[in-house]
């Protein structure tokens, strides 16, 4: 699987042509499903109005109305509870998984509650992640940004990267997300972290890393 682990959505040309790239082909025919479910566990985001502006399109992140053929929903909450028979083969034939922001150990609990965790290798979509859902693939999320406790009690991630994020750097709506406070996390972790601002995405191909930025990043070595 190809990844675009963006901190606020595709908000540059050099994030949008990186899309495009991993797409392999225009946007406009592309068929894309989005993944909600972060932000059920966020206080700050949903249920609610910020679920549904995700799903609409009407989001100030861009990343469901960029001008897809088609856009779906795909509920990890409920997969549970149907037969892999009634969305695996949809996932299976997706181009790309759009999986919006919330809160991140929330997110990887449904994941591996709902088995979309274990198929994510073998696809062949893009996956873009937004902020949560950026962090949530990597090995831990580090304990600044621990909210919903999942029942082990753990910031472990999913580890289909080998990097930790840190997104909203220097956002001035979040002005505890200084530099200095990404540094503190990155102390705290067991391996190689980013911090990215809402201008910066991280390219992931093959395990092969690539950052794409029109604004502030800083990697913090294992």
């Amino acid at each position: 699987m190809k990844f675009l682990l963006t901190s606020a959505g595709v908000t540059n040309k050099s994030i949008h042509t990186a899309l495009i790239e991993l797409l392999g082909k225009p946007i406009a025919e592309s068929n894309a499903l989005c993944i909600p479910t972060a932000m059920y566990g966020h206080p700050w985001v949903g249920p609610g109005v910020n679920a549904w502006e995700f799903i609409s399109g009407k989001s100030e992140n861009p990343m469901v109305d960029l001008g897809w053929r088609s856009v779906g929903v795909l509920e990890l909450t409920a997969l549970p509870s149907i037969g892999k028979d009634r969305w695996v083969p949809l996932v299976q034939e997706t181009d790309v998984l759009l999986v919006a922001g919330g809160d991140a150990l929330y997110l990887a609990y449904w994941m591996k509650q709902s088995g979309l965790a274990e198929l994510l290798p073998s696809l062949n979509a893009v996956y873009v992640g937004m902020s949560a859902g950026s962090m949530v693939l990597g090995p831990q999320i580090g304990e600044d940004f621990v909210g919903w406790i999942p029942p082990i009690e753990s910031d472990e991630a999913l580890n289909l990267v080998d990097f930790a994020v840190f997104p909203h750097l220097e956002n001035e709506t979040l002005p505890e997300n200084t530099l200095a406070a990404a540094e503190r996390w990155a102390a705290g972790l067991k391996g190689t972290a980013y911090a990215i601002d809402d201008q910066t995405a991280i390219k992931v191909v093959d395990g092969s890393v690539e950052v794409v930025s029109e604004g502030r990043w800083k990697v913090f070595p294992q």
